[in-house]
């Protein structure tokens, strides 16, 4: 049976975004997070790279849960799933992308900036949300505030989020997790430093749950 987002939520304390530019890189890639443990993975889709990738980490990486980020309409949401994303994560809503994708059963963790969007996708059942651009939209002060009139809700900030700030968005009771992409910055994975990357992995989890 699939896990629900809340169960996804509570496998990793970190979800890295992940941009993959080379299909060849996306295995050893989501290999090096895995061995670090962190073990949901987010693909963004912003490149050509992005869907071909799901499909090799999906079938050659069992430890892993592949999901797709930057799900923005239909046409995103159909194609990740088809590459077989165990989840999809959008950076904003529209009420016509979070129906469609509520409909296809697939985990969804759609995007937020404000309280009103928040208790919009709660009107719909939604409880697990991405806090996006999480600095930009008020950082941890702003998790802290929507968080006493509306707790029900649990979070997963990205957007700015580094080994800096990681614990401060971590230890709020209303966040589940964290999205960060520092462990797998272009310039480790264009160079295929896979152990550099297993390592930064490691030392995020230590860095948000000390």
């Amino acid at each position: 049976m699939s896990k629900t987002i809340q169960e996804i939520m509570k496998v990793s304390p970190i979800v890295p975004v992940m941009v993959i530019n080379n299909v060849e890189h996306a295995v050893p890639l989501a290999k090096a997070l895995v061995k670090g443990g962190l073990k949901v993975l987010e693909i963004t889709l912003r490149t050509d790279a992005a869907l071909e990738s799901i499909r090799r980490i999906k079938a050659e990486v069992p430890d892993a849960i592949v999901g797709a980020g930057t799900i923005i309409n239909i046409e995103t949401l159909n194609a990740a799933i088809d590459a077989g994303a165990e989840f999809i994560v959008s950076p904003g809503t529209t009420e016509k992308l979070i129906d469609a994708a509520l409909k296809t059963g697939v985990p969804l963790l759609p995007g937020v900036a404000d309280p009103s969007q928040a208790m919009a996708l709660l009107e719909k059942g939604i409880t697990a949300m991405k806090f996006f651009p999480a600095e930009a939209a008020g950082g941890v002060p702003m998790l802290k505030s929507i968080g006493a009139p509306i707790p029900q809700i649990t979070f997963c900030p990205t957007g700015g989020v580094n080994q800096k700030n990681v614990k401060d968005y971590y230890s709020l009771s209303n966040v589940g997790c964290v999205g960060g992409s520092w462990m797998c910055a272009a310039s480790l994975v264009d160079a295929e430093n896979w152990d550099e990357i297993t390592r930064l992995s490691a030392e995020a989890i230590e860095l948000a749950t000390a």
